[in-house]
Order: structure tokens, then sequence, then C-alpha cells
């Protein structure tokens, strides 16, 4: 897909409901495209919304090896109540183990670098695993997230992956927005939320956040924000500020 027809769908979806890209998603890539699912709220609530206008589109996981237990019960909460098959992506075990015995269990907490070492392994090189053979992908992102994040279109072409499409249909979603539809829909989701816990990835790289502090607070927190990103959706078009870990 071109440049120009990128932005003439972003055109044409921009005041849809997120319902109507997901339909044209599956209706133009059908099993080419699979939606990347980590469970966090957003993920759970774009699940909810493509059983309803996407059935059939596929999922996969990432398990990094280091997930909390919350997360592994609501992937099953979420199994079972949409009758997903969920396919999971692990990390090569050799690389893990090297990695581990080189230079211990939380390396990551070094430097920015050696952090994206360790979500290079664990999550970047399963996420290339698990778009082989696709034209697109689906994600739970939104612009209202982290600063790495506000240029998010709702329709993106990847050029860190092939140049395949990045489909984002909760883009625009606010905080709000995204809980009420939540709610309103028994929603499962990862009680790790009601703890404080607004985002959610790996257990030794996420805390519960303190009233008041980013949603994104909690993640890596010993970087700055501007650093707050694995490697699986970095973008040319993110803010660059000055600073370091």
């Amino acid at each position: 897909m071109t440049p120009e027809e990128v932005r003439q769908l972003n055109a044409r979806y921009a005041a849809e409901p997120a319902e109507k890209l997901c339909a044209w998603t599956l209706e133009r890539y059908g099993q080419r495209v699979a939606l990347a699912s980590s469970f966090g709220a957003e993920d759970v609530a774009l699940i909810d919304i493509l059983s309803k206008s996407a059935p059939g589109l596929r999922v996969f996981t990432l398990d990094t090896g280091r997930l909390n237990e919350e997360t592994y019960e609501v992937m099953d909460r979420v199994r079972r109540r949409y009758g997903l098959v969920i396919e999971t992506y692990f990390p090569e075990t050799a690389r893990v183990e090297a990695l581990e015995r080189e230079k211990g269990y939380y390396s990551f907490r070094q430097s920015v670098e050696a952090r994206k070492e360790c979500c290079g392994i664990r999550k970047v090189e399963p996420l290339r695993r698990a778009l082989s053979g696709l034209e697109a992908w689906m994600t739970g992102l939104r612009r209202e997230q982290a600063v790495t994040r506000t240029a998010l279109e709702l329709i993106e072409i990847d050029a860190s992956n092939g140049g395949i499409l990045k489909i984002n249909p909760l883009a625009g979603w606010t905080h709000d927005q995204l809980w009420a539809y939540i709610r309103a829909n028994a929603v499962p989701y990862n009680r790790l939320h009601d703890a404080g816990y607004p985002s959610i990835g790996c257990s030794p790289c996420t805390r519960a956040v303190a009233p008041g502090e980013d949603v994104r607070a909690g993640r890596w927190w010993w970087e700055n924000p501007e650093h707050k990103e694995c490697g699986l959706h970095l973008s040319p078009k993110a803010p660059k500020k000055a600073g370091g870990a």
C-alpha cells in the first residue's frame, strides 16, 4: 500500500467508530492480519470489538517468560470468553539462557541499552517471527499512552517490519472512553489495573503508579519517558528529547 493510499484511509476512518476499521481490516486481509495482544486494557477492549465486527481475526501474544500471574489469568479468561485460539510466541531459549548466564537476571536495569537488549531477545525477535507471512498487524495503541505515541496514526506503514501495514483502531480513544467501553460491555481485564497499574508489561519492569503520575510512569520507572519503548512500536515521528537514562 502506498503512502497516499494510507493517507486516504486515515482520512476515511478518522471520524468512524473503531468497529468500521476493524471490519475493513478483516475483509481486506483475512488470515494475513493478526492482533498483537499483551492483554492490557486496550487489547481486551479491542478483542471484544473484534468479536463483534471482525470475528475470526487472529490474535497472538508474546510470552516473555516474565509476565505477571494476573496477566496469565486474564489471558485464560479472555480465551474462554471469546473462544479464542491465542497464538503464543516465546523468546529463543538459547538466547535467554546466554543473557542470564552472562549478565544476570536484572541486567535490564543497568542502562537503556541493556534494557533494550533484553527486550530485543524477549519481545522484538519473537514479534518478527509472529509477523512472518503477514501483510498487516493490529495493535491497541493509543496516542494518550505516552510521549512516544502522540503522533500515532490509525493506519501506518511499518518500516521497522518490512513495510507491512500497522493498524491502530483505538489510536484516538481517551482513557475515559476506553474504560467506559470495558465496563459497559463487561470485558474481562487484568486485575492489576485495579491495583494502580495502568500499563502492564513484564513483572520486574512494571510497578503501580501513584495518583497523578503519568500512565507509563510504572514502566521502566528508572528511565526517562522518551525512552520507554521496547522496540515493538518505534516511530520516526515520535518526539525526541534530550536527557539520559
